[in-house]
């Protein structure tokens, strides 16, 4: 069974802002463009992620996208400090927008709790303007 992983997309104004800002650090493996994220935390369920998980992002109070987790890689850095990169593939899935409120690092996310890709939703997702959703969310309505 897969396992998901959320992260909070922190200084992202939007998707577009994500895809333009992971398109600078995208490069290519083996025919495929993958996107490095780091982060301190190794996860231990890594098996679990790798077996079709994918990692959700946090924009504003909102989950708006995910993308393939492709591998997990450990490394030390210059000061001996471990570290963790997440090799995603660099397509962005939007989902559903759903409200999540914001915490550090990353989280595991059960698959019956991720939200629904957009294109799989039913037409219960349309997509708004940012600055209409962060409105409707202000109010509660979102």
């Amino acid at each position: 069974m897969s396992l998901h992983l959320i992260k909070l997309a922190v200084g992202i104004r939007d998707l577009d802002h994500l895809t333009e800002v992971q398109a600078g650090r995208a490069h290519r493996t083996d025919g495929r463009s993958i996107v490095p994220v780091y982060t301190r935390r190794v996860p231990k369920r890594g098996e679990e992620i790798l077996a079709s998980g994918s990692i959700y992002w946090v924009i504003r109070g909102s989950v708006l996208a995910r993308q393939r987790v492709l591998a997990i890689d450990t490394g030390v850095d210059e000061e001996g400090e471990s570290y963790c990169t997440l090799s995603l593939d660099a397509e962005l899935v939007p989902t559903v927008p759903t409200a999540h409120r914001p915490f550090q690092g990353w989280r595991y996310l059960d698959p019956q709790a991720a939200p629904k890709d957009l294109a799989d939703a039913g037409g219960q997702g349309d997509e708004l303007p940012p600055h209409l959703a962060a409105e409707l969310r202000s109010l509660g309505l979102l």
